[in-house]
């Protein structure tokens, strides 16, 4: 379970290249294959950001859109103080 998305960045970078220290340049995107994170609990992320695509990336990006519809019927906070999700990896 990663917390955060820098941690999932990290976490997959790592297991792609074996580096534990130093930049990476990995951009994860729908299609990506994760080898590490299942799971990963994060806010909510603007619409059409990276992060959207990340999270999508992991969860689906329906399965995305369907938590984003009830968070807005329910009034839940967006953004870097806002409530947040656990999702799990689409398989």
């Amino acid at each position: 379970i990663a917390v955060g998305t820098t941690t999932v960045r990290t976490l997959e970078s790592w297991a792609k290249s074996g580096n534990i220290q130093g930049d990476t340049n990995i951009f994860i995107t729908p299609g990506f294959q994760f080898e590490v994170v299942d799971m990963l609990v994060t806010n909510f992320h603007l619409p059409k950001s990276t992060l959207m695509m990340l999270v999508s990336a992991l969860a689906g990006y329906e399965q995305v859109m369907s938590l984003y519809q009830q968070a807005i019927a329910h009034h839940y906070r967006f953004f870097s103080y806002g409530d947040s999700m656990l999702l799990e990896r689409q398989r």
